[in-house]
């Protein structure tokens, strides 16, 4: 693929999606005009229906790649072919563990089933002030990552694959340059994105937890400005990304 100036890699809720319409609509314009230039990634935990229908009926710039489902499904192009040198890897760290977390699981206080299927993970519907900590302990006893955000939502995941291996891969395959992407993020769920040592954007919204989090990492902007401005301030003021931003 040729070399774009920006590749912005970019969470949705609460990120790219964030702000009013007018902020997302700075955003996606800017985008759109520089399609020759920019490559899109979402990085999200959402799975690809909901991407499609995000570009199809809300009109969402369509991603060049999707990094979903938190990590564990990496796409391309319109038609979210899979990038089969790194689902491979995915599949590898998961194993058939599935229902093995399941059966632990089950009625655990502070933790509901997520009615959605995936592929490498199993998630849930997450309360911090009534689940038994040392879940998280037997979890990682199985081989398996345990990662929590918004005070909300407990994912398990394969050792080692969340956001930010994940898009690590992606850009590797890709031969992408590294100085030349912006990952962007708002929960603690993008924190590996921002533990890559990438430029990153925590946007003006970002929860407090991922704040304190990224406070010490000099690769990470924190924006005054929500979601979508967030995103949009920070290609201008990161002096790495200058000629993507004129």
């Amino acid at each position: 693929m040729s070399s774009p100036q920006l590749v912005l890699a970019t969470d949705l809720d609460g990120t790219f999606l964030g702000g009013d319409a007018a902020q997302r609509a700075d955003l996606y314009d800017w985008i759109e005009a520089r399609r020759d230039r920019v490559t899109l990634i979402f990085v999200t935990g959402r799975d690809l229906p909901h991407v499609r229908t995000l570009c199809t009926e809300q009109g969402v710039p369509w991603p060049d790649y999707v990094v979903g489902d938190v990590g564990t499904t990496v796409v391309a192009g319109r038609d979210f072919a899979p990038v089969d040198h790194i689902e491979s890897w995915i599949a590898a760290q998961w194993g058939d563990a599935g229902e093995a977390v399941r059966a632990l699981l089950a009625n655990e206080p502070g933790l509901e089933l997520q009615p959605t299927p995936f592929r490498y993970r199993v998630s849930y519907y997450w309360d911090p002030e009534t689940w038994d900590p040392q879940v998280a302990e037997r979890i990682e006893a199985l081989g398996l990552d345990c990662l929590t955000s918004a005070d909300t939502y407990l994912d398990v995941l394969p050792r080692g694959v969340s956001k930010g291996p994940t898009l690590e891969r992606l850009i590797a395959h890709l031969e992408l340059a590294r100085e030349r992407v912006l990952v962007a993020g708002d929960t603690l769920n993008d924190l590996s994105l921002f533990r890559t040592g990438l430029p990153g954007v925590a946007v003006g919204n970002a929860e407090p937890a991922l704040l304190e989090r990224v406070a010490p990492l000099s690769n990470v902007y924190v924006s005054p400005h929500p979601g979508a401005a967030g995103i949009r301030d920070a290609i201008a003021a990161l002096g790495k990304l200058e000629e993507a931003a004129e």
